[in-house]
């Protein structure tokens, strides 16, 4: 059974960071891209970030050079870690599985994943 656990989130003022774990089972991580993805309250999910299977990261620009993501194969899990964090980075996040038939490009416009995990909480206030 696909599993994706995220951790880490939690409540942080303006210009903290935080470090968001997801981890996976049921499948091979190393065989799969996946994304980070974030849904504000009473707003669309977004895509945040992705990373493809050979390390390749990709950012939306609003978070572009203020967070990064990452992923331990061996562990089975991806990271995001968020640094300089702004209210408006207040949302759920939610990591999810790029399906084997689709890519990267396609899923950060469609967020036609095929698993994603509960997510967890992040809110950004002082």
């Amino acid at each position: 059974e696909v599993q994706l656990v995220e951790s880490g989130g939690g409540m942080v003022q303006p210009g903290g960071s935080l470090r968001l774990s997801c981890a996976a089972s049921g499948f091979m991580l190393s065989h799969y891209d996946m994304i980070w993805v974030r849904q504000a309250p009473g707003k669309g999910p977004e895509w945040v970030s992705a990373i493809n299977t050979g390390d390749g990261t990709y950012y939306t620009w609003s978070v572009k050079g203020r967070f990064t993501v990452s992923r331990d194969n061996a562990k089975n899990t991806v990271y995001l870690q968020m640094n300089s964090l702004k209210p408006e980075d207040t949302a759920l996040y939610y990591c999810a599985r790029v399906p084997s038939t689709s890519t990267i490009v396609q899923v950060t416009t469609t967020l036609e994943y095929d698993y994603r995990g509960q997510g967890t909480r992040v809110t950004v206030s002082s």
